[in-house]
């Protein structure tokens, strides 16, 4: 059994539908599929009904917006099977209208320098819950001002350190959301730890007990994998993988199924989630 637990539709900051997604999967051999819309459910029930008609086990999920306060930094945390999703609800909704008054204030930015509209820019988030700064470059690139979604102009806009067009703002404490995960009888795992530099909170967490997983299989661990191992066998936790695929709007090269989840920690995530239906 394989399973990829991480991967984005138009639902997000995808650039593929939820039909197109599942049958990729079905495709790629994938048994398990897991599709982590940013800080929506939305997915869920459509989801459902396809992978059972694609044959492709769909198993609830989200990927939750939080914030490292002690380090000021971004941090990511992957919900799967809440038996009591609308405890989320309202953190979901919280999150996506930040993401929005970040996105409108990128895009008043990126106006002031280039001569595009929002409405450019709202054509390819039409479906979303909320506006990525991938629908803004796809807007920039449409109009020609770059041939490519992370290139020189993406770098200057929007890198993390100094882009001259990025917005942030602090998202709901990761302890708080952690806490509402396990709240809702979800499965906690912390989202790809090298990509926003959150080793030091990896380590806080565990000690925390606040964990149930850490997604050890990711593009931005690939050759660092057996640091994240080496804390899931410490702290007996589920050692989770995932493409993180976004389509067209991926930022590193990656198709569904190019990092996965094998059978024994599946079979430790499908275990945890029925001991959750039973509390």
């Amino acid at each position: 059994m394989i399973g990829d637990l991480h991967c984005h539709t138009t639902i997000s900051d995808g650039s593929m539908g939820i039909e197109e997604v599942i049958a990729q999967a079905k495709r790629t051999n994938i048994d398990v599929l897991a599709i982590t819309d940013h800080d929506t459910l939305s997915s869920v029930q459509r989801s459902k009904v396809l992978g059972e008609r694609y044959g492709v086990n769909i198993i609830p999920a989200v990927e939750l917006s939080a914030w490292d306060k002690k380090r000021s930094r971004k941090v990511h945390i992957l919900c799967y099977a809440p038996q009591k999703p609308d405890r989320l609800e309202g953190l979901c909704h919280k999150s996506c209208e930040i993401r929005k008054s970040c996105a409108n204030d990128m895009i008043s930015k990126v106006m002031e320098l280039f001569p595009i509209t929002y409405e450019s820019v709202q054509r390819y988030s039409k479906g979303s819950k909320s506006i990525f700064k991938q629908h803004i470059m796809r807007a920039l690139v449409n109009f020609g001002y770059d041939t490519s979604f992370y290139g020189a102009l993406d770098h200057e806009l929007f890198n993390r350190e100094n882009g001259k067009c990025l917005v942030t703002r602090e998202y709901p404490d990761v302890n708080f959301v952690l806490d509402l995960i396990h709240s809702s009888r979800g499965v906690a795992v912390l989202a790809h730890p090298f990509m926003f530099d959150s080793l030091e909170l990896l380590s806080e967490l565990c000690e925390a007990g606040k964990l149930d997983g850490i997604e050890v299989y990711h593009y931005s661990a690939d050759g660092k994998e057996n640091v994240l191992l080496e804390k899931c066998r410490q702290y007996d936790l589920i050692e989770t993988g995932g493409s993180d695929f976004h389509g067209l709007y991926n930022e590193h090269p990656t198709y569904l199924g190019s990092r996965t989840t094998d059978n024994e920690n599946l079979k430790r995530l499908f275990d945890m989630i029925e001991k959750n239906k039973k509390k």
